[in-house]
């Protein structure tokens, strides 16, 4: 049974990161396809965003302060997108593809002619990544973003930047 458990420990940053993995071979597979747009936001530029919050705010400000350093943590944002697309065929191809049971759900939005899925993905307590998927009768989003947060950090994005998805998360946070 000890062997058992530690087996399983031993492999649960592979299914961790064979769930990353799906995400980026989804994209990838649709990435070069012309009736997509795509949008990756690496560290790098993570972190040139915070330094350059950092340069201009002002000395007292705390919560600009908070947001630099949140910003800072986020390890990269990939959104691929299609309008004028069958929106619904995709979003159910990406969570066929998708081992859910890694996730956790936060929000399932479905009507006749759309659907979105907000999930995220823990270690240890701490939000490794949030996974937007949405699709409808003429469109499809999937955004991913990688880091380490709270959900108060994810409430702060949403608030705070207009960084890509944060907008469809507070909205879905306030429809909850």
């Amino acid at each position: 049974m000890k062997k058992t458990i530690f087996l399983a420990l031993c492999l649960l940053p592979c299914w961790l990161q064979a769930q990353t993995e799906v995400i980026e071979q989804f994209y990838e597979k649709y990435r070069q396809d012309e009736r997509f747009s795509r949008v990756y936001i690496s560290p790098k530029l993570m972190q040139m965003a915070g330094g350059f919050l950092s340069s201009n705010m002002e000395q007292e400000d705390k919560d600009a302060e908070n947001l630099m350093e949140l910003i800072t943590r986020i390890k990269g944002i990939r959104i691929l997108s299609a309008e004028k697309i069958g929106g619904l065929s995709l979003f159910d191809e990406a969570m066929r593809d998708l081992k859910t049971n890694l996730y956790e759900e936060l929000m399932d939005v479905r009507d006749k002619d759309s659907s979105l899925k907000f999930m995220v993905r823990e270690e240890g307590g701490r939000i490794k990544e949030l996974l937007m998927v949405s699709g409808s009768t003429s469109e499809f989003t999937l955004m991913s973003m990688l880091g380490d947060f709270t959900y108060q950090d994810l409430n702060m994005l949403s608030e705070n930047t207009n960084l890509p998805g944060m907008e469809e998360y507070g909205r879905a946070k306030k429809q909850k």
